[in-house]
């Protein structure tokens, strides 16, 4: 089923075709639907929100907002039961705040792993919705924004904002079919945001298209919306990045992932493999958990003392990796990331944008997660490996979607160096345009959007 992109819903509104109200009772009626996923995507849902008819970006258009975020007089619980009884927050969230100073009409609050901390989407406290594809089998949606994605695939909203530390935006997007943008991170307020990793967090949107995601970008950000143009794919120079990233492939990505390669040099465009050996030492860099363990756990540090029985075990598992961390060796992961940063930029000149496989993997079934630890955390592994490198190297990354109609969903990631953003976004639009012409699963229309 196709999703619609934004820029039509809001052309319709401004034309008055549809009023917002209309478009949030739809919503509510998609939640509220007991054959649907309403109960386990959100955490909070706001039926009395008045619909806004102003005249902001996002006038009229329901927005999901994942559960970290703060909303005045609400308490922020990140998908957890430890943080019920903390005290409510006194203002919005920036990107919350500036949502709705566009027109936005905020929907409710998404379920979420707990705390942010895994990219499968699990949350034994709320529950887990399933991916829209193989939904009887019941797949994961991705994580950590796992109720931000389905509430955009299921209709219950027309798109979502969630965080990215690791790929918390772009794995739900590459696993549901979805378009997500990590931008890079100090160009949108983390400010009134739960944090995982105050140095990896970044805001961004899951949307239908990257012209959407592109428009949401801008009001996160607080700047003023100017489309990029479509970059022109002949003339673009790609690098496809090698190394662990494309190791170890499920048949159904590498077929995806390759195809799409094919699409663009059919076009024109030029492609080059590339290996940077500095990103082939992310791994034992973050060998005992890295920045996200360290910076997690002085956040829980009290928390984990007074209740760590309400903790998700697996998520506390991780958390508490960072306990091992001395400051020391925390100052020292700071200079090796900068170090390996500037040879990965270095490598990265020459090239409007850099390609890879969003994930290795299809959306595995929850079943098999939550029965097995081992297979839950060597899918966490997995799902992680690729979009985390990009956090790393405090890059700006899309993930748009190259799987057939019909196919599991599969992500093809589009990253360059930190503020890249407008160029990914450029290059972004070509891509998706010539896959959506070869047929490919994306929710583009003729008209781009």
């Amino acid at each position: 089923m196709r999703i619609t992109p934004i820029h039509e819903t809001l052309r319709s509104l401004r034309n008055r075709d549809v009023h917002s109200s209309d478009l949030m009772r739809a919503c509510l009626d998609a939640i509220k639907d007991p054959a649907g996923e309403g109960e386990r995507a959100f955490i909070q849902v706001y039926e009395d929100v008045p619909a806004t008819s102003g005249d902001g970006l996002l006038a009229g258009l329901p927005i999901s907002i994942k559960d970290l975020f703060d909303v005045a007089g609400e308490i922020t619980t990140a998908g957890s039961k430890v943080l019920l009884n903390s005290k409510a927050a006194q203002e919005d969230a920036v990107a919350v705040r500036r949502l709705k100073e566009a027109g936005a009409v905020i929907v409710g609050r998404t379920n979420m792993t707990e705390f942010a901390f895994s990219g499968l989407g699990l949350n034994p406290h709320y529950g887990t919705p399933r991916n829209a594809f193989d939904r009887e089998v019941g797949r994961i949606p991705g994580g950590s924004s796992s109720g931000a994605v389905v509430s955009v695939t299921d209709g219950m909203a027309h798109a979502a904002i969630g965080s990215d530390t690791g790929g918390s935006v772009r794995i739900p997007a590459a696993l549901c079919g979805l378009t997500g943008f990590k931008p890079t991170a100090r160009r949108v307020s983390c400010e009134g945001t739960i944090p995982l990793s105050s140095t990896l967090d970044s805001v961004g949107p899951i949307a239908p298209t990257v012209a959407c995601c592109e428009l949401l970008d801008s009001v996160l950000a607080g700047e003023a919306y100017a489309p990029v143009p479509e970059a022109p794919i002949s003339n673009l120079r790609l690098g496809i990045l090698n190394g662990y990233v494309t190791e170890g492939l499920e048949e159904e990505v590498a077929t995806a992932f390759h195809e799409a390669l094919d699409i663009f040099v059919r076009l024109g465009a030029r492609i080059d493999p590339i290996t940077v050996p500095a990103i082939e030492e992310i791994p034992s860099v973050n060998q005992k958990g890295g920045l996200t363990a360290y910076e997690s756990f002085a956040w829980h540090r009290s928390l984990l003392e007074e209740s760590p029985e309400k903790y998700d075990p697996r998520v506390r598992t991780r958390i508490e990796r960072g306990r091992d961390i001395s400051t020391v060796e925390y100052q020292e992961l700071g200079a090796k990331r900068h170090a390996i940063c500037l040879q990965a930029n270095d490598a990265f000149k020459g090239y409007d944008a850099i390609l890879l496989p969003t994930t290795p993997r299809t959306a595995p079934r929850i079943s098999d997660l939550v029965n097995s630890d081992e297979a839950y955390f060597d899918a966490n592994a997995a799902m992680l490996r690729n979009p985390s490198v990009f956090n790393f190297l405090d890059g700006a990354a899309l993930s748009i979607p190259c799987h057939r109609p019909g196919r599991p969903p599969v992500g093809l990631m589009i990253a360059g160096p930190s503020m890249s953003d407008k160029k990914i976004l450029s290059v972004g639009k070509a891509l998706e345009y010539a896959l959506s012409e070869a047929g490919i699963a994306t929710h583009r229309t003729a008209a781009g959007d």
